[in-house]
């Protein structure tokens, strides 16, 4: 029999206009489709619907809730509490105003980068939250070093899409596998954050999509309309409208889940293995901003380094830094000339190194009717070296690296003799094709550049040197306890048929050489983590085990497997109670952590 999809999501209701057909054949994600034409867009090939074991659950709007106060824990039950009849009014109001804003922009085909038939089909697709499962079947043998657990993120979104929306605009989710004593077991839970109590709260989602929303005259409509509501009291932004989905870091005794458009969540491991929303977390009120989903954990000084980035108002850049114990750095700001996506960046033993790229935040596009996320050509990509410890931004050396994106840089190092610092990225082309519709395909090549301090010139070349011989690498990472330190290894998915992922690869970073470990047909996986195995310092910087979720798309089952890294050997398979979507990063846990946390 073939498999079919569990969907997690509840449809908003959200009244029909007979005058236009396309509201409702939009919204059903799995109704009959015309084959789609060549998608090469960066997050999704042609769609593949997979029907439903039932129909969707529908759950009936409870439009006289108010959002929670601001005062309110967004892990908490929610109180529902009483509109006056001006709020009512304005509810009414606005919701009519919306109604017809979604219909008339439904009349047009979304592009494929907002088309959630497309972002978020097949594995893609949510899943509901899973409580603690216990002694997962498991083929084969743990490793006994591998005490602790392993997490994962991810973008689930909790409704259906009414319009667009893209893969990154999703809810976060953990998914996570405690691993002791060669036993497993599993759970998934939402994050819960302000954004998510509250819409859970008003049974219907309402804050604006970051990037499947907010593009042209109609995301400009959907910045006003929020901001309205938040102006009457029917919701309250004054407390983050992020969804926490992207990366996650253990820090001074706190797993926190992170987006780059707010503060990180504190979510704690519980004793039964569960997973538990503390809050948003500020560092004890010293944060007063967002902060990236990939700040640096350095493995010797126990530092945590990060950045913030703001697209509406200078400064647009931040850095700042966090002792082990958590005390924070006053913030340095960088200047930059416009607000520049950076989504990462990377850190040497003296040194952190920040990408200014091309691809730029320009709002005033959005009246022009496109994307506010845009690819400059005129502009030439740079990366600043400044010093870890610095003031301020004096000192920063940029030093331009024409034609280069990298969404994710893997590491850098120092390398004194030739006064350079080398840096090792997947340089990605086009550079904005996550977010637009391109007609040329993805290429994601993993690059080695060298950036000279005493010359200011930079040199980039592939690490993989046969074309031939080319492959999409994104996600991933090196060993973590050499992170800003020379390293011989990475590890990276396999990132084809894009944007599924058939593989891993580890690779030689200094000859090129590529030794793969596929995970057969039609299963696909997402972002390795390499661990390390706790080991005497003789030991050498591959000797641990590659964890990743993969899917069987044929049978419908997702499964953890445990792959040795210095033989590329599967260890252990752990088969999960659920379906685990495709994702994006994680980190593991260890057992001594677990019983330290906050």
């Amino acid at each position: 029999m073939a498999p079919t999809a569990a969907t997690t999501w509840v449809s908003p209701p959200i009244p029909s206009k007979s005058s236009s057909s396309s509201l409702s054949v939009e919204l059903d994600l799995h109704g009959p489709s015309k084959k789609p034409s060549r998608i090469t867009c960066s997050l999704q090939r042609p769609p593949k619907l997979l029907l439903p074991n039932k129909p969707l659950t529908l759950q009936p709007s409870r439009t006289a809730v108010a959002a929670p106060p601001s005062t309110s824990k967004p892990h908490g039950k929610e109180t529902p509490v009483q509109w006056n009849l001006l709020q009512k009014f304005a509810s009414a109001a606005l919701d009519a105003i919306e109604n017809a804003l979604v219909s008339h922009e439904l009349e047009q085909p979304l592009p494929k980068t907002s088309d959630p038939r497309v972002q978020i089909s097949g594995n893609f697709a949510p899943v509901p939250e899973q409580p603690v499962c216990h002694s997962l079947p498991v083929t084969g043998k743990i490793p006994d070093c591998i005490q602790g657990v392993y997490v994962r993120n991810g973008a689930n979104p909790l409704y259906q899409p009414v319009a667009g929306h893209h893969l990154f605009d999703g809810d976060g989710m953990i998914h996570a596998v405690h691993l002791a004593d060669g036993s497993a077991s599993y759970a998934c839970r939402f994050t819960k954050t302000y954004r998510f109590v509250q819409e859970r709260a008003l049974g219907r989602p309402i804050f604006p999509k970051a990037i499947g929303e907010l593009h042209g005259h109609f995301g400009i409509a959907r910045l006003l309309l929020f901001y309205a509501r938040g102006a009457c009291g029917l919701l309250d932004h004054g407390h983050g409208i992020g969804v926490a989905n992207a990366g996650l870091v253990y820090f001074n005794g706190r797993l926190l889940a992170m987006s780059e458009d707010d503060m990180p969540y504190h979510v704690r491991i519980t004793a039964a293995s569960d997973l538990d929303t503390i809050g948003r977390y500020d560092f004890s009120s010293q944060l007063d901003s967002m902060m990236i989903a990939h700040p640096k954990l350095d493995p010797v000084s126990g530092e945590l380094f990060a950045l913030s980035y703001d697209v509406v108002q200078k400064p647009y850049l931040k850095y700042f830094r966090f002792s082990p114990d958590g005390r924070k750095s006053p913030d340095i700001e960088i200047p930059l000339a416009e607000p520049t996506m950076m989504h990462d960046f990377a850190i040497t033993e003296q040194f952190v190194v920040i990408p200014d790229q091309q691809v730029v935040f320009k709002l005033n596009e959005m009246v022009r009717g496109g994307s506010p996320v845009i690819y400059d050509k005129a502009k030439t990509s740079r990366f600043g070296i400044m010093d870890k410890y610095a003031d301020d931004a004096s000192g920063t050396q940029w030093i331009n690296v024409p034609d280069c994106f990298c969404f994710h840089l893997w590491n850098a190092w120092e390398e004194p003799e030739s006064d350079e610092v080398v840096v090792i990225g997947s340089c990605m082309t086009p550079p904005d094709s996550i977010f637009n519709e391109q007609d040329e395909s993805l290429k994601s090549v993993l690059s080695e550049i060298r950036l000279n301090l005493k010359t200011g010139e930079s040199m980039r070349r592939p690490i993989i040197s046969n074309e031939s011989e080319q492959v999409n690498l994104e996600a991933g990472m090196v060993n973590r306890n050499r992170l800003g330190r020379k390293t011989h290894f990475a590890y990276l998915a396999l990132a084809e048929p894009w944007p599924k992922v058939s593989g891993f690869a580890k690779v030689d970073l200094a000859t090129g050489q590529v030794r793969k470990f596929m995970y057969g047909e039609q299963r696909y996986g997402g972002e390795p983590l390499f661990l390390p195995r706790e080991a005497s310092s003789g030991s050498g910087e591959d000797d641990g085990y590659v964890l990743a979720f993969v899917h069987d798309e044929k049978e419908w089952r997702s499964e953890l497997q445990i792959v040795n890294a210095v033989t590329l050997e599967l260890e252990a398979t752990v088969q999960l109670p659920s379906r685990v979507p495709y994702g994006f990063h994680g980190t593991f846990i260890s057992a001594k952590d677990l019983a330290q946390q906050a």
